[in-house]
């Protein structure tokens, strides 16, 4: 009584829909909800007290009703009627009715409704009129073939409009008064002239539901890499945030077109074993590198589950593993300030010489020394290339062959030759004033 559309026994129902014709039942496989396709048991949820005997209460009076595309809705029984899990029934909604099919009731529905926050007295909540008829049904399989033409219509229009959205689907209400736009788009949209043209061309009321890339894809449905169908349109309702941090905990590549989905977001299966690999990681040392005599070691790479970490040195491309009690055991001692031999404890704890780091003869050297080595070890493999700038030799001037004659004249010091020349520089002076005054004048020629 699920659906109509299930090809299962197909003669057999067709003997058992004559009979039931008179009596309005509805036309289905009556497999409540369980048939071979993928729109009855779609976002289904297992009904585990189905099968429980339980006290003689009065049953939970909400039931979960499901439509097109997997949505759901709450429900209020307010006639008590007998449903059954895939039952057809007729919702009293705004300004007209709907039909849709019983997915959960009992006490199962009182938990979906405290974990998804609605409460029992929510004016949201509708109520269910009556089960479904033959005639009821009809009608809405009348509504859902105007559904794809008017989806490409609308699409039309948008592209006229040039509107920046993407409309993904379209549902009708059962009496074919109101029809709701599923779209997405990156930014806001101002559709007023589509509503405009829409309600003028289908003569019905129009709603435009904006929806996220992830529930598109639960819309639209597919299948995933892992060959099967997708999880968001199979089983998958709340969708959480994913972001790269879950892929490095991994250890994954980080590569985008391996990690996002067909909707183009991140995989929702990221977040599925994640809290196994952190509750594996917490064992395990935050270290980048680890010092030695022979340099620092770098990490490469850490097998979560098995506890082992590969370190390996600059100048070299093999890859030492280590388990987590070894590099907890260097760490301690590069705390120390004190650096092993190499990245085998192996090899230095069977001999001894971490056991006795006073000693002199251990082989423990302090972080000083290592500096040094390292330095030390960094100039002696700098390559020597021609590019590099040779140093010229100095070259002297040769040097002025001064006789001893000349030696002995000079003045011992500069304070004594400058005053030796100022004393000359005055008497000659006085004997240019001398001889000036003592010139005889020059005889003049006069005209007259």
């Amino acid at each position: 009584m699920s659906c109509n559309s299930c090809a299962t026994n197909a003669q057999q129902i067709d003997t058992e829909n004559e009979q039931n014709e008179s009596n309005e039942e509805p036309k289905g496989c009556k497999s409540n909800g369980n048939c071979g396709t993928s729109g009855c048991n779609r976002l289904n949820s297992f009904d585990w007290l189905s099968q429980m005997e339980l006290p003689d209460t009065k049953p939970f009076e909400i039931v979960e009703v499901k439509f097109k595309g997997g949505r759901k809705a709450f429900c209020r029984n307010i006639n008590n009627l007998h449903l059954f899990t895939g039952d057809a029934v007729v919702l009293e909604v705004e300004r007209g009715f709907h039909v849709g099919h019983v997915s959960l009731q009992g006490e199962l529905v009182r938990l979906q409704m405290r974990k998804k926050r609605i409460k029992i007295d929510d004016e949201s909540i509708c109520n269910i009129n009556r089960k479904a008829t033959q005639t009821d049904l009809d009608k809405l399989i009348e509504a859902r073939n105007r559904e794809l033409p008017t989806m490409y219509r609308t699409r039309e229009i948008i592209n006229q409009l040039n509107l920046a959205m993407k409309l993904s689907d379209v549902e009708y209400q059962a009496d074919s008064t109101k029809a709701t736009f599923y779209y997405s788009a990156d930014s806001r949209v101002d559709f007023r002239d589509l509503i405009r043209m829409l309600a003028g061309e289908f003569r019905i009321r129009i709603e435009m539901r904006q929806i996220s890339l992830r529930q598109e894809a639960s819309r639209v449905g597919g299948i995933g890499v892992c060959g099967r169908e997708l999880c968001c349109s199979t089983w998958l309702t709340d969708f959480k945030p994913v972001s790269t941090t879950a892929a490095r905990y991994q250890n994954l590549s980080l590569n985008t077109s391996k990690l996002s989905g067909q909707c183009g977001k991140l995989k929702c299966c990221l977040n599925y074993e994640l809290d196994t690999y952190l509750d594996a990681l917490k064992d395990i040392p935050e270290v980048k590198y680890l010092r030695t005599q022979e340099g620092e070691a770098q990490l490469q790479k850490t097998d979560i589950f098995k506890k082992l970490m590969w370190f390996s040195y600059n100048s070299e491309n093999i890859w030492h593993a280590l388990s987590i009690e070894e590099v907890n055991l260097i760490l301690k001692l590069n705390e120390k300030k004190e650096f092993p031999p190499s990245l085998k404890p192996s090899e230095w704890l069977a001999k001894g010489e971490i056991l006795d780091t006073t000693s002199q003869d251990n082989h423990i050297i302090d972080a000083e020394e290592f500096e040094r080595n390292v330095r030390r070890k960094a100039k002696n493999d700098e390559p020597n290339t021609e590019t590099t700038r040779k140093r010229r030799p100095r070259t002297r001037k040769p040097r002025k062959n001064i006789s001893k004659l000349e030696e002995i004249k000079k003045p011992t010091s500069n304070l004594e030759n400058s005053t030796e020349n100022h004393k000359q520089n005055q008497v000659n002076k006085r004997k240019k004033r001398k001889s000036n005054f003592l010139r005889k004048p020059k005889s003049r020629n006069n005209d007259n």
